[in-house]
Formats: structure tokens, sequence, C-alpha cells
């Protein structure tokens, strides 16, 4: 838990058992997924141990709003739990978002982009600098920064890094890369299972190319790679579809001859 947490549960030790339906999530809660299973292997916990770590919780109005322990919640609810234990602690608003964002930080088990994007909403909405929230965290500048970067990748290209377990490092070298150029790579990535000292290869190997590639003035394509490799992804994605088409590049003099054939299905047999 962090320094601030501590010093604010101080101001208030006592454990009071609260009605879980009066307990409100933390809107500035930074996890989005939360696993069934792990819902259903703490639940399991409690139903045998109870709650062992109070939930901690802030006064909003009637009710109360929770600073720390959403897991803890949602599997007392599912346990059908009428009361929870709690730790009512005297803040504001703008301090209860920043402690849950901490608490979660610090637990460790947010994805990446969850990560990223709580340090983002630290920075931004709550104005702190890089060098403060690594202070806070106890981490270095670095750390923030590299966390922040990631979050230039696309909403889709987030989704399939989550989905196919790739890993931050995954994420900063497809950074190396823009457009087109980054999609394909990150397919890549995925269809060749590709570890990360083999992705980061690959994205060398892929920036040297783009270098030797020569530029291509005019308002026309400055990068021919680009162009063959979109080229490939379409024609991969019409095969996934079973269709029976190929690719032949011809180099003659002056230009490259790209064709594609796409041969007729056989006919289908009469009644």
């Amino acid at each position: 838990m962090s320094t601030l947490a501590v010093e604010c549960i101080k101001e208030s030790e006592r454990v009071c058992m609260l009605d879980e339906c009066r307990i409100m999530s933390n809107r500035r809660q930074p996890r989005m997924l939360f696993e069934d299973r792990a819902i259903l292997s703490l639940a399991d916990s409690i139903h045998r141990h109870g709650i062992l770590q109070p939930l901690s919780v802030r006064k909003n109005g009637d009710d109360f709003e929770l600073i720390a322990g959403e897991r803890r919640l949602r599997a007392a609810r599912l346990l059908k739990m009428k009361r929870v234990p709690c730790i009512i602690v005297n803040i504001d608003e703008e301090t209860s978002a920043v402690m849950s964002i901490i608490e979660n930080i610090q637990r460790q088990d947010l994805n990446i982009f969850e990560e990223a994007m709580a340090i983002h909403t630290l920075k931004e909405l709550y104005n702190m600098t890089q060098e403060s929230i690594a202070r806070t965290l106890s981490v270095s500048q670095s750390y923030v920064a590299n966390k922040l970067r990631i979050l230039r990748l696309s909403p889709e290209e987030q989704n399939r890094i989550l989905e196919h377990n790739l890993t931050e490092r995954h994420c900063r070298a497809l950074l190396r890369l823009e457009g087109d150029q980054r999609i394909y790579a990150l397919d890549r990535m995925i269809n060749h299972k590709m570890n990360v000292s083999a992705a980061e290869a690959y994205v060398d190997r892929l920036c040297s190319e783009v270098k030797r590639q020569p530029k291509v003035v005019g308002g026309q394509l400055k990068d021919l790679k680009l162009f063959y490799n979109s080229i490939d992804r379409a024609v991969n994605s019409v095969k996934k579809l079973g269709v029976n088409v190929v690719t032949e590049m011809i180099e003659e003099d002056d230009c490259k001859r790209v064709t594609i054939i796409v041969r007729k299905q056989p006919a289908a047999p009469g009644p």
C-alpha cells in the first residue's frame, strides 16, 4: 500500500461493517477487465477464511465510495454477503481517486495498458509530473515514460497484443514502426509466435530495409516496401477465405511488375 494510503488510514483505523449495497465503485478505478476465474477463486478463499484485509472507503453523501478493494467487493457480492469489513478514510474525492489508482498500480495485477492508462490519468487529470509519479510509485522516471509511450498504439493494436499475450517490450519494438508497416509487423509477431528477442531483431531488419529503400518524391509512395507488404497482407486475408490466389513479382529493366492471379473455383457437379 502506498505511503499516501497509510497516512490517510492512520486517521481512522477502526474497522466497521458496512452494507455492501451502500458501497459504490470508484469511477477512477483503472482496472477495466476483471477475470471471472480470479473473482471466483477469491470468492472461494473469502468463503473459507473471510475477508482478511478490510476494504478502504470514504464517505460520499449517505453512502460510501470505494478507494481500494474492488475485487474483494465483487467476490463478496458473488457470495451474497450483506455486510463487508471496511476502514472509513477521511479524504476528498481527488485524493480518493489518486489513492485508488496508486493502490491498483502497486498491486501489479493490471494489464500493461490499464497500468499505462492509470499513470496517464495521474499525469493528465491531477497534473502530476512524470517525476512526481515516479517518486510516488518508487520507480524510475524512464519507467513512467516507457509506460506512457505504449498508449501510442491504437485500441485495435492494444486488443490484439493483449489477446495474444505479447509483452511491453513487444509494444516498444512496434512503436519504432508506423502505419501499415506496424500492422504487418504485429501480424508477423503473432503468426510466428515471436519471443521478445526475435521480435526486436525482426523490427531491426525492417528499419534497416526502410533506410535502404529509395524515397520517391512528388507525393508518390515514400516507401515501396510498405506497398508490397500491403499487397501481401491483402492476399493473405483473401487466402484465409478459401480463395485460390497467388502473386508474382517480375523485375524488369525499368519497373517491377506485380501480378495477382485469382484462380477460378471448379464448377460444382451437376445434379
